[in-house]
């Protein structure tokens, strides 16, 4: 016992010698002793910019088409495969043409039938004249001669009419592409027996076109009267009579990496939803953009403007309130309130709050209490051959 009550006296006196060696510690940590802390700082640059609208988009194509048959019949052959590129006019469906064949050959042989038989109503009307002369034939007999020339005249123009059609049904036996685009799969295979009846054809693919393609968005009329407003200003272009540009963002883009324009908005706002519908023109020569699929549009928001930017990671938040650290005229950190906008180019905009002339701290965020004395650093430059700003070098007397 003797023993441990000198080594609580010792253990008490050390106590405040530990204590006044870690306040230096932290003091000198914090500008103390060691000077101003070195910090890195940007000035931040104004940029003309325009601000964007993002609304959530649907594309599609800008012709979409139903391929079904002209004549009945039995599929031969399909001439494609699920989801092929295919051009105006190429052939998709081969009909079994057959039939269509034998109709010809009737039509081909009642269009000579006729032709004989005007070739004899012309014989018969071009002696008219003669035998009328001859007193031969009456008056009455001349006409119907000249009656008779004119109904076969008439037949051969039936018996063409019938054969033209009868090229067009053998024709039709080739289904073809109306179209360039992407076509679907094969709804009826080979040997199915397929309708062409009006009102009862069969269904046999789609086909949709792939470049330009279109793109639907539902605009809030609060965004469409600011842009009408933006327009009548002249600070926006007039999609009715220039090209407005677009930017598009699918699935998987880290970027807006799809160019377009307003082709046009709706003609009235949708009472039910309080939106108009935009619709934009998006070139797709490289196939990138599906139909039917989903996106982010976004349109210009505003004239161009002088904004500061900064970088998001930059900001704090207390409670509500978005600050900056930036360093003071007495070179110290000081707390600055900001006021921010939209995000930009992946930056904050900031509204209110800060200067051109500002130096914001970048670095030693995390550490540096405000109104801790700061040094300035410029990035990009060595700490030790970066002289303090707020403390120029002294003079030799």
């Amino acid at each position: 016992m003797k023993f441990l009550l000198p080594t609580l006296a010792c253990f008490v006196l050390f106590l405040p010698a530990c204590k006044k060696a870690t306040d230096a510690q932290n003091s000198e940590g914090a500008g103390g002793a060691r000077g101003p802390m070195p910090v890195m700082t940007l000035q931040p640059q104004p940029r003309t910019i325009a601000d964007w609208d993002e609304f959530s988009a649907r594309i599609e194509a800008t012709d979409s088409v139903e391929i079904r048959p002209r004549v009945t019949g039995y599929i031969d052959r399909v001439t494609f495969e699920s989801g092929q590129l295919v051009k105006e006019g190429e052939v998709l469906f081969e009909i079994d043409p057959r039939f269509e064949e034998a109709a010809l050959a009737v039509a081909d042989a009642a269009v000579a039938q006729a032709q004989a038989r005007l070739q004899s109503a012309q014989s018969e009307a071009d002696r008219v004249e003669t035998l009328l002369k001859a007193r031969a034939i009456s008056s009455e007999d001349a006409d119907t001669r000249r009656n008779a020339l004119n109904i076969a005249k008439a037949a051969v123009r039936s018996a063409e009419a019938s054969r033209n059609g009868a090229v067009l049904n053998l024709e039709f036996t080739k289904v073809r592409s109306p179209i360039n685009g992407r076509v679907s799969r094969a709804l009826q295979t080979k040997g199915n027996y397929i309708s062409g009846v009006a009102g009862f054809t069969t269904l046999l693919t789609t086909v949709v076109s792939v470049d330009p393609m279109h793109v639907y968005a539902a605009v809030d009329d609060a965004s469409y009267l600011r842009y009408a407003k933006l327009i009548r200003e002249k600070k926006l272009t007039d999609p009715s009579t220039n090209r407005v540009p677009v930017e598009l963002k699918i699935e998987g883009d880290t970027g807006w990496t799809h160019k377009g324009w307003i082709e046009s908005f709706d003609n009235r706002i949708d009472p039910a939803s309080g939106s108009i519908a935009v619709r934009a023109v998006f070139p797709n020569n490289e196939g990138i953009l599906m139909a039917g699929s989903f996106a982010r549009l976004r349109l210009p928001g505003s004239g161009e403007y002088e904004a500061t930017l900064i970088d998001e990671k930059y900001i704090g938040t207390n409670q509500d309130v978005k600050y900056l650290m930036v360093v003071s005229k007495e070179s110290t950190a000081e707390v600055r309130p900001v006021t921010l906008g939209r995000t930009y180019e992946g930056q904050r905009v900031v509204l209110s709050g800060l200067n051109p002339q500002d130096k914001v701290i970048i670095s030693s965020l995390q550490i540096l209490p405000p109104g801790a004395p700061v040094q300035p650093i410029t990035p990009g430059k060595e700490v030790g051959s970066q002289k303090s700003e707020a403390s120029p070098p002294k003079t030799a007397s």
